[in-house]
């Protein structure tokens, strides 16, 4: 079995989400190998450990639900799934640092592992309203950022034409500025 990202399996005992997976060639007589990026789904730890391509995992059958967040309760962000009304609590440290953009009523993807829930996939960006920067500056650099305040609190760069108050994509697996959401034409024009 190839190791993907999105995957789950369990290692010395413990169960990982794979986040990402890469296979490098190696050279001459050696056989390359894969690098990849796990998180244990109990502690939140990073890890980043390389392996054999041969190396045999046990895949664990994960069960998704569509789920929409409610609201943070301490180190929980809990969960509802809309259609049967049950509610989730998962810990933060399993939800990451995307946890800082849920906002109500999002709608989110969650993993369960055995009734328990062991990760939240959240889609690849994210569109959010810039609470305070620095007022906006057109200049001749296309290359030159500002840092700016979300209205979730969070503070990124942004390209100096980026005012208070306007609305920007952010990619959820960097945490960084994509571009502006354009609003809808004025009538008339």
């Amino acid at each position: 079995m190839q190791l993907r990202a999105g995957m789950a399996v369990r290692l010395d005992g413990q169960i990982c989400k794979i986040l990402e997976a890469e296979f490098k060639a190696g050279a001459g007589q050696q056989g390359g190998n894969v690098k990849a990026r796990l998180q244990n789904v109990s502690t939140g730890r990073l890890s980043e450990p390389h392996f054999r391509p041969d190396e045999r995992f046990e895949e664990l059958e994960l069960q998704r639900h569509t789920m929409d967040f409610l609201y943070r309760d301490g180190d929980n962000a809990i969960f509802m799934n809309p259609e049967s009304y049950e509610q989730a609590e998962v810990p933060v440290s399993i939800v990451g640092p995307s946890q800082a953009f849920l906002t109500d009523g999002m709608r989110v993807t969650v993993e369960f592992f055995e009734s328990r829930p062991i990760s939240v996939v959240f889609p690849p960006c994210i569109e959010v309203k810039v609470a305070d920067t620095a007022p906006p500056a057109h200049s001749g650099q296309d290359n030159a950022w500002k840092e700016a305040q979300l209205e979730n609190g969070v503070k990124i760069h942004v390209p100096l034409f980026i005012g208070p108050g306007e609305l920007v994509r952010v990619d959820l697996r960097t945490g960084k500025y994509l571009d502006r959401v354009r609003g809808e034409k004025k009538k008339g024009t």
